[in-house]
């Protein structure tokens, strides 16, 4: 009973000390980031948790991105890594505590009676049943940290798995408004060959009557060939859209709806673009390093615990017995303690360290890479804002003149004032400034999408990051 009291002190004593962990504790970076952006022209107010896609009014976007949000491939690899990170925290927390496992042989044989060299009647019961206790005290620390660890790489993975969602909703809208560009597109090549081809007619029937050259006749049908073609070109262009759309949406090729056109969407009246140190809490990709980031810190104490004596305590309890019967079994315990420890392992243990530290480092400057292509891409994006809204207005100018010059240029060729050269670049410069500017209509559009995304997607405020670093640590 004494050795009981005394093993039962040590254990308290060993509890004690393992409040301890070696390793550095994780110290958040600070960074000197810019008061505001340098291309600042949207509102400041902070980015709230707003489903964005719905400021263009377009009820089958709207739908394209639930069903994609819903069934694309990406983004279910993405919440299975979440459940993968879960359940490897489920498992390294196991190696904090102790293992209970159940033991038992059993066999019947025969009875030697030495002496005599014969066998006994009676045959033997040789049966052993224990359970038996093992637990490796965390007297390091080595278990904290990579439970530490594990945790930070579920966070990460959560943040991961909401940028893979933001990405997502961003390439569905990206995409979409491509198709509605090609389609645009697409109808203007439609209207320019009915025009050209009523133009063919009108001078076949002047060339027959001997008023015009044949001249006039086939510079007129090359334009409505170059017309033409343009139609299956952009036929191609809207069908291989459509099915780069169906990819993201997780399912085989089908139509999609067209409720709206390119023109009819809704050009958001102001951004609310907020501040750079806004940025880190909200962008989910940032986020998703800084915790790969403290994931990797806690490893580096993991690597130091490995380089310190493993304490585990033993012991079981069971019955034994060996008889005619299995009434002559008795009870069995043992209870013990081991040290194991490295003593020389030409540095083996000392370099884990160091891989560790050096791994910390690439984890230090892959977030500072996150931190600026964060700031970097909201500079862009507001940059792109601000120049496509220029140029399609600049678009939308020639396209209203070049609209005039080719009436006019039509006139005067009927009065006889011009001649048809003068008609043909009219309508070429008509037909290239329609094109023209529905690209960049199109741009512009995404351009919206992209100040979204790179604001990090309004998915995400500061109070649902912390909420999922909470959920993690109650895991």
């Amino acid at each position: 009973m004494k050795f009981v009291n005394s093993f039962a002190t040590f254990v308290l004593f060993i509890i004690f000390l393992m409040g301890c962990a070696v390793g550095p504790n994780y110290q958040k970076p600070e960074y000197d980031l810019p008061e505001t952006y340098e291309n600042n022209f949207g509102s400041n107010d902070s980015l709230v948790n707003l489903q964005w896609w719905t400021i263009f009014e377009d009820t089958v976007l709207y739908q394209l991105i639930n069903y994609a949000l819903e069934n694309n491939q990406s983004a279910l690899i993405a919440a299975q890594r979440v459940e993968e990170a879960r359940n490897v925290l489920g498992f390294t927390r196991a190696d904090i505590y102790p293992q209970l496992d159940i033991q038992g042989n059993y066999n019947y044989r025969n009875q030697f009676i030495p002496g005599v060299g014969e066998t006994s009647d009676d045959n033997l019961h040789v049966f052993q049943a224990t359970l038996p206790f093992s637990w490796e005290i965390d007297f390091w620390g080595k278990f904290r940290r990579a439970n530490e660890a594990a945790r930070a790489e579920l966070v990460s993975s959560e943040f991961g798995y909401r940028a893979v969602m933001i990405s997502l909703i961003s390439e569905v809208a990206t995409t979409y408004f491509t198709l509605l560009d090609y389609r645009k597109r697409l109808e203007i090549a439609n209207d320019t060959w009915e025009s050209r081809k009523e133009s063919v007619r009108i001078i076949q029937d002047r060339f027959d009557e001997g008023y015009v050259p044949e001249i006039d006749l086939n510079q007129a049908q090359i334009q409505e060939a170059i017309a033409l073609a343009a139609i299956p070109s952009f036929e191609r262009f809207v069908r291989t859209t459509e099915n780069a759309l169906n990819l993201l949406l997780g399912r085989y090729s089908e139509p999609i709806p067209a409720n709206s056109t390119l023109y009819e969407q809704n050009i958001p009246d102001s951004i609310p673009v907020g501040f750079p140190a806004q940025l880190i809490t909200r962008r989910p990709d940032v986020l998703q390093a800084e915790y790969a980031l403290v994931a990797q810190n806690a490893r580096i104490g993991v690597a130091q615990g490995q380089r310190f004596p493993a304490i585990s305590l033993t012991g079981l309890i069971g019955v034994s017995g060996a008889g005619t019967s299995f009434t002559t079994g008795d009870m069995i315990w043992s209870v013990g303690g081991s040290l194991l420890g490295p003593v020389f392992n030409f540095g083996k243990n000392l370099r884990r360290v160091d891989i560790e530290r050096a791994r910390f480092q690439q984890s230090f400057l892959s977030y500072e890479l996150a931190v600026l292509t964060a700031v970097n891409e909201v500079e862009n994006a507001l940059i792109g804002i601000e120049t496509y809204q220029d140029e399609f207005e600049a678009a939308n100018y020639r396209v209203r003149a070049a609209r005039n010059a080719n009436t006019l240029s039509q006139s005067r060729y009927d009065g006889g004032v011009t001649s048809y050269l003068e008609v043909l670049e009219s309508d070429r410069s008509k037909f290239d400034a329609e094109l023209f500017a529905s690209q960049t209509l199109r741009a512009y559009l995404v351009s919206y999408v992209d100040i979204y995304k790179a604001l990090g997607g309004g998915w995400l405020n500061e109070e649902e990051a912390q909420g999922v670093v909470e959920a993690a640590n109650e895991e």
